[in-house]
């Protein structure tokens, strides 16, 4: 492994995918309100029911896409490039089989979902919502899906992130014009579909042009990427647990309510998208470092953690102080129903920062191919999650399904850190848990001190100046703190602060 290549190419994707996702906050947040606004809290309950079912359906991916992943982490390494083309091989027969069976099962539930839905849309309209909404995965099947896998193990996911970007940017203006127009919903979806179509393009072309020696169509290495039957097993289980509560709440409540859980749970997206932003942008690197030197993975995988439980906690610390300010700002005038609750920052934050926690340690897993071991405990937070959730709707609708989501990461959280440290990386958790458990006595403190001073907060400008300034000062007492109990992380901190200083001398 080149060390400065390998630097070069995580700073790039750190520095791309953070102005991408700045960009998809942007235009994140600007749609559902205008959404909202133009066609009612039911559409957007409908454009937002839709995305989760249809999650279901990328089942029909088998887990292809994320063995595939760990499989040529290893001769990318190597440079073998004829291993590559081989595993890439068996990956593209299989999407291609995988797109078929989508398009035919996404046209089929796009006929039968309008009488799933307690809505008073036309019949028409949710049908081809549905259907737009999903026929962007056939082109990612057909065209896309082998070469993102072999862009993101060799560390090129700038080139992905930045093609995200603009078709971000583009389907966004299309979408916001054509609402000011007053068109359908319908035209619309298509109009920014037909947009997206623009990294079915590139992505191709890309890879023709700087990955000469790659052949997608030599024989076929099966045996490389057999695991993918018990990947599948772990996505069912990841699918139906991250989709529960919007499918429960479809059956049972209505779009409205989905709606205000959609709110809430963008919020949540976005600053997990952020923290996507870092993990994916070294985890190539990490990827390549497990399979060739595990002692010096287990030093880098302790110094990620820190500072990922830093800036995770840093960030979704900053997000309860400011959901509900953000809610009544960003709901102001919308009267169908209320967006305003003091319950649902908290379980939203509760959940995202367990999830946070057992990032470090899950791609641990991946990389070591646990998959069949880890099946049965992927399978048991799936259980929790829906046995809970099914009993608290009926007494505690919203509630209710968080909170089975809250259960179920409990139970698996633990059982990921115990696991990783102890089957894998052959330790004891103890590390672990010490970096969460420093971030809890600060996340308690800034919590207090926010309550006492508590500022009034009316506008966005208000939102974004008391959002920058909690970010900075929680990022400074998280990793400040982490820095004093771990040596390791204080030690990269004061080196990086030492280069940083010389170069400034220095220039």
């Amino acid at each position: 492994m080149n060390k400065s290549s390998t630097r070069k190419k995580s700073l790039k994707n750190l520095l791309w995918a953070a102005f991408g996702q700045l960009v998809t906050i942007g235009i994140g947040l600007l749609l559902p309100r205008l959404f909202i606004t133009g066609f009612g809290s039911e559409t957007n309950g409908l454009i937002n029911s839709a995305q989760q079912f249809l999650a279901y359906f990328s089942l029909f991916e088998a887990g292809i896409g994320s063995i595939s992943l760990q499989a040529i982490y290893k001769p990318i390494a190597e440079n073998d490039y004829r291993q590559i083309s081989r595993t890439l091989s068996a990956t593209n027969i299989y999407y291609k089989r995988t797109g078929t069976l989508y398009l035919i099962t996404l046209t089929a539930f796009s006929l039968i979902y309008p009488f799933l839905a307690h809505s008073s849309i036309n019949y028409f309209v949710v049908a081809s919502v549905v259907f737009l909404t999903g026929i962007g995965n056939v082109v990612m099947f057909f065209f896309q899906g082998k070469y993102k896998i072999l862009l993101r193990a060799d560390g090129k996911n700038y080139i992905i992130s930045n093609l995200t970007t603009i078709t971000t940017i583009l389907t966004g203006v299309v979408k916001v014009v054509l609402i000011y127009l007053g068109l359908n919903v319908v035209i619309i979806l298509a109009a920014s579909f037909a947009v997206s179509l623009i990294q079915a393009i590139f992505i191709p072309l890309y890879i023709k042009k700087h990955y000469k020696l790659l052949d997608v169509n030599t024989d076929p290495d099966f045996e490389s990427i057999s695991q993918k039957n018990f990947i599948l097993i772990h996505q069912i289980a990841q699918i139906v647990f991250q989709n529960t509560d919007v499918l429960i709440l479809t059956v049972i409540c209505d779009l409205r309510v989905v709606s205000v859980y959609s709110l809430y749970k963008l919020i949540i997206t976005h600053l997990e998208s952020v923290l996507n932003i870092i993990s994916d942008s070294v985890e190539f690197a990490l990827g390549q470092l497990f399979q060739v030197n595990r002692q010096l993975y287990i030093k880098r995988i302790d110094i990620f953690e820190s500072a990922y439980a830093a800036i995770s906690f840093a960030l979704f610390s900053t997000a309860y102080c400011l959901y509900l300010p953000f809610m009544r700002v960003y709901t102001r005038g919308i009267t169908d129903i209320n967006y305003t609750d003091v319950w649902l920052p908290l379980l939203f934050c509760v959940i995202a920062i367990l999830t946070a926690m057992r990032r470090p340690m899950l791609m641990t897993i991946n990389y070591a191919g646990h998959f069949k071991l880890t099946t049965p405990q992927t399978v048991a937070e799936t259980i929790i999650n829906l046995a809970v959730s099914l009993l608290g709707v009926w007494q505690l609708g919203i509630y209710g399904v968080l909170l089975g989501t809250v259960v179920a990461l409990l139970y698996r959280t633990v059982d990921v850190i115990v696991y990783s440290n102890k089957r894998i990386l052959h330790r004891s958790c103890m590390k672990t848990i010490a970096i969460y458990a420093v971030c809890i006595v600060d996340l308690l403190i800034i919590q207090l001190i926010y309550n006492l001073i508590h500022p009034a907060i009316q506008n966005y400008l208000q939102i974004a100046v008391a959002g920058i300034v909690l970010v900075v000062i929680n990022l400074i007492l998280f990793a400040g703190s982490q820095a004093v109990f771990f040596r390791d992380f204080r030690q990269v901190l004061l080196t990086t602060a030492a280069k940083k200083l010389k170069w400034h001398k220095e220039a």
